[in-house]
């Protein structure tokens, strides 16, 4: 992206979506959720008989029907418009000899797929899971503020700070805290519409307004120190865990950092569809002032200088595998987070510490700061460094396991 070059939405980023549907569908989740929790009650009393009675076994028919009504296509490969997530996933079943298909309508993709082996046949939209009822937290996972209150009973570490709807208990949170804060809204994800390093009641009160363009409850906490780390839990284990960098260079003791930045967008690897070159615009300008530089300016030799806030590849962001430097106490709070949600079986984490080496407990400013229902999992088939984790095969070795070599 050249200079200065503006995107759909700045708060967004490079994947932005319809404020107002957003909003609503937060707002109307919220209305709904005592009838959602009564269903929910009845599906996992239903479900146990509808499986039996062969249910997922309608879904290739129905797929067949739709196509026939002219209602959508069915897909027998994955495509370009399909997510990496997807990709991977469906790249995973055909190794295996699982016939895996997806549902086009309108010419893009809706990630509802079926899935056959050896007569068994699974319905599910994105990532499945295993047979059997669907873990409690599957209903409050993705809410980051139910989250911090189960997690804190649990004894899962989060960033101190609450939820608010009105600016007044935004003040009082940040009071409270006493420290730099981050604001963001109660649901979402890819860190739309989050603003960090927020040190003053204007400052926080921007913060606020961006977060609420999304939703009405906006989560004020405690900015915790360190880099984003990515775990991923499948059927009770992490299986990989990424250190997430911000879109940054480091520094060489001669060149600066405009300098930096062109050396770095000459990686190979920020020339294909994955990661991305690291953008030069107000973000970028925002960072340089927060750390005290500027792009002409020269950084001591091993200094990191971050150029964006968020983590995602599209802004510019690179990852790293650390699974086997995790400490033994981090390891046993990820695989936690799965009890705590209810014996979840795939659940993405993402977990803040300055050195994912050391324990948590010995790092006061880290913790949880969300959980993932539907996580990335091609982030670890394809880090920009270390090793490669097969979080699709682990998923499918738990979905049908008859699968595994």
């Amino acid at each position: 992206m050249s200079e200065h070059q503006k995107v759909a939405c700045v708060d967004c980023g490079p994947t932005p979506i319809p404020h107002a549907v957003e909003k609503w569908s937060i707002i109307m989740g919220w209305f709904w959720r005592p009838y959602n929790k009564v269903m929910d009650a009845i599906w996992r009393w239903a479900e146990p008989l509808f499986m039996k009675l062969g249910g997922e076994r309608m879904g290739p028919g129905f797929f067949k029907m739709l196509q026939f009504l002219h209602l959508g296509k069915i897909m027998t490969e994955p495509g370009p418009k399909d997510s990496m997530r997807l990709t991977r996933f469906w790249q995973q079943a055909k190794k295996r000899g699982i016939d895996m298909k997806e549902m086009y309508a309108f010419g893009r993709p809706t990630e509802l797929c079926t899935a056959q082996y050896k007569g068994r046949t699974r319905i599910f939209t994105a990532l499945p899971r295993p047979d059997g009822r669907p873990s409690r937290g599957m209903d409050w996972m993705d809410d980051k503020g139910i989250m911090k209150g189960k997690f804190i009973a649990a004894g899962i570490p989060v960033a101190k700070g609450g939820v608010a709807f009105r600016f007044a208990t935004a003040k009082k949170i940040w009071h409270e805290v006493a420290g730099p804060v981050i604001t963001k809204p109660n649901l979402g994800s890819r860190s739309r519409h989050t603003t960090i390093h927020i040190n003053s009641e204007p400052e926080l009160l921007h913060g606020f307004t961006v977060a609420k363009v999304l939703s009405p409850w906006v989560v004020v906490e405690a900015e915790l120190v360190g880099p984003v780390h990515r775990a991923t839990v499948i059927g009770g284990k992490v299986v990989g865990v990424l250190r997430r960098d911000p879109p940054h260079v480091i520094g060489d003791g001669t060149r600066t950092v405009r300098e930096l930045v062109d050396i770095e967008n000459q990686n190979p690897l920020r020339n294909g569809e994955i990661f991305h070159q690291i953008e030069i615009g107000d973000e970028a300008d925002e960072e340089l002032t927060h750390q005290n530089l500027q792009w002409d300016g020269i950084p001591q030799k091993g200094q990191m200088v971050a150029l964006h806030q968020k983590v995602g590849r599209s802004s510019g962001a690179s990852n790293a595998d650390v699974t086997d430097e995790v400490h033994p106490d981090n390891i046993a709070v990820f695989e936690k987070v799965a009890v705590a949600l209810g014996n979840e079986p795939l659940v993405g984490i993402d977990f803040i510490i300055s050195d994912i080496s050391k324990s948590w407990r010995d790092t006061p400013a880290s913790g949880v700061i969300e959980c993932n229902s539907m996580p990335f999992i091609d982030l670890h088939h394809a880090p920009m460094t270390g090793k490669v984790r097969d979080a699709a095969g682990a998923l499918w070795d738990i979905v049908m396991p008859a699968s595994r070599s």
